[in-house]
């Protein structure tokens, strides 16, 4: 399967707390919140479409959290968010979580890397992460991620947690799809190529 990642990034990086202030406030955040401001159709249409190729789910145990206590409450299967919610496979890697209500739901114990390389072996479409900042981060420290759909945000916070930090593997991306929405939310998505390349735009000297 192909590990695909779907976040919501700051121009700054952050990807903290963006649908409301009670999702993440660790460290003393307060910008909880910072993408409803620019949900519209272009967005919606874009997310749509993106779900619509899922075939499982790979979510962080805090986003988990936050959607299983949303998702399962909307019932209509032809919803084109919940119902692949609702009904697809969701693996979560987790050391805490011993249970999980909703439905369809594998926790996964065992060695991130293993785990979720074994999922990556398997026949099929998209694994789909969406938010889970610290489980993306993860992964892209251990080189697991295939495509990245980063929708940026016009705004800047100065603070929170941040996507890439240091220790993510040295990687090339290729652009393989860019769109701005009528609020200017900026969605770039990249596919993966392998270790980067290197030059230098020093000038040959002339003999």
């Amino acid at each position: 399967m192909k590990i695909t990642l779907t976040t919501f990034l700051t121009i700054d990086g952050v990807y903290q707390a963006p649908g409301g202030p009670e999702e993440d406030p660790a460290g003393g955040f307060e910008h909880g919140g910072w993408s409803t401001p620019y949900g519209d159709d272009d967005f919606g249409r874009f997310m749509v479409g993106v779900i619509g190729r899922a075939e499982a789910f790979l979510l962080g145990r805090r986003t988990y959290d936050i959607f299983a206590s949303y998702w399962p409450a909307i019932t209509d299967p032809a919803d084109p968010i919940a119902g692949p919610l609702n009904t697809l496979p969701k693996y979560v890697p987790t050391n805490t979580l011993t249970s999980a209500d909703w439905h369809n739901t594998r926790l996964l114990h065992g060695d991130l890397a293993e785990e979720v390389g074994t999922l990556r072996k398997q026949d099929g479409g998209e694994l789909q992460i969406h938010g889970s900042g610290a489980l993306a981060g993860a992964l892209l420290r251990l080189g697991l991620i295939d495509t990245m759909h980063l929708l940026t945000f016009p705004v800047a916070l100065g603070a929170g947690k941040r996507l890439f930090e240091p220790g993510v593997l040295p990687t090339a991306f290729a652009l393989t799809g860019s769109e701005v929405t009528g609020k200017g939310v900026v969605i770039t998505s990249y596919e993966r190529r392998g270790a980067p390349t290197y030059g230098s735009y020093e000038r040959p000297e002339q003999g």
